[in-house]
């Protein structure tokens, strides 16, 4: 019978763990969104510390790294359920949008990590010794 079995009843919860779980990490969900000024990335991390958590650039790779410290109830005798991920765990995300490296910023609150990765401006450069096209092609 598979993990995902009927009558198996802990088929479900490996089924479930399995999706956030790759190897010995797993994996926090994640938002990308676009401001008008900005690429925001998101990621639920409740129950981690901000220092247990890395952020890290190398090139347009946003890595997200850090430890959720595993947490049950000392009084506990017997787990009957237990779906919450702890340990090591990685997001890594392609930005494909230009961003200002030294302005990047993070904050962990209520058990959502927000990276805000500035937009990089764009700006027009004028080239020398151009001439305007009112002088190259005057009106016949």
């Amino acid at each position: 019978m598979s993990a995902r079995g009927e009558g198996d009843p802990f088929g479900d919860w490996f089924g479930r763990m399995a999706e956030m779980v790759g190897g010995d990490r797993w994996r926090p969900a994640a938002d990308v969104y676009e401001t008008e000024k900005a690429i925001v990335v998101r990621l639920e991390l409740a129950g981690v510390a901000g220092a247990d958590v890395q952020v890290s650039i190398d090139g347009d790779l946003l890595r997200i790294r850090g430890m959720r410290q595993p947490r049950v109830d000392r009084e506990a005798q017997r787990l009957h359920q237990m779906e919450i991920a702890s340990g090591p765990f990685e997001r890594t995300l392609r930005i494909g949008i230009a961003f200002e490296r030294g302005g990047v910023s993070a904050q962990l609150e209520d058990g959502f990590l927000r990276v805000t990765l500035p937009k990089r401006s764009t700006r027009r450069i004028d080239v020398e010794g151009a001439k305007a096209d009112s002088e190259r092609n005057p009106a016949r």
